[in-house]
């Protein structure tokens, strides 16, 4: 595994852990389970996405998987904002781990342009 995709698995796993605990605490804490259920979901996919594109069989698989990453990313993004609005989440929780999904947001739009960008010039 490359540097690059080492530090965004890294991530991803990171995330993962963050919205599992994220979860434990909206549920225990605030007795909040619809939300809780949508974003463990949405935020978890992420990364297990991810994992499976590292094992890509064509590079369209490989951008397929990655794209649904980005996809799940927009989805968890939209979650946090329902939670925070709702008020489950304060400014600072809700700052601090939605800067982080925008980050890997960030990552995936840049490796499905460059990955787009490789297979139209190999055509």
């Amino acid at each position: 595994m490359d540097n690059f995709r080492g530090f965004i698995y890294t991530k991803c796993l990171d995330f993962t852990i963050r919205i599992a605990k994220l979860y434990s605490y909206l549920c225990n804490e605030q007795k909040e389970y619809v939300f809780s259920k949508q974003i463990l979901r949405s935020g978890t996919s992420i990364g297990a996405n991810l994992a499976e594109a590292q094992y890509g069989i064509t590079k369209k698989d490989f951008l397929s998987k990655v794209y649904i990453s980005l996809k799940e990313t927009a989805e968890t993004m939209y979650w946090l904002e329902a939670l925070h609005m709702a008020g489950y989440l304060d400014e600072e929780q809700f700052h601090s781990i939605f800067s982080d999904c925008e980050e890997l947001k960030k990552l995936f739009m840049s490796i499905t342009k460059t990955t787009k960008q490789s297979l139209t010039s190999n055509s």
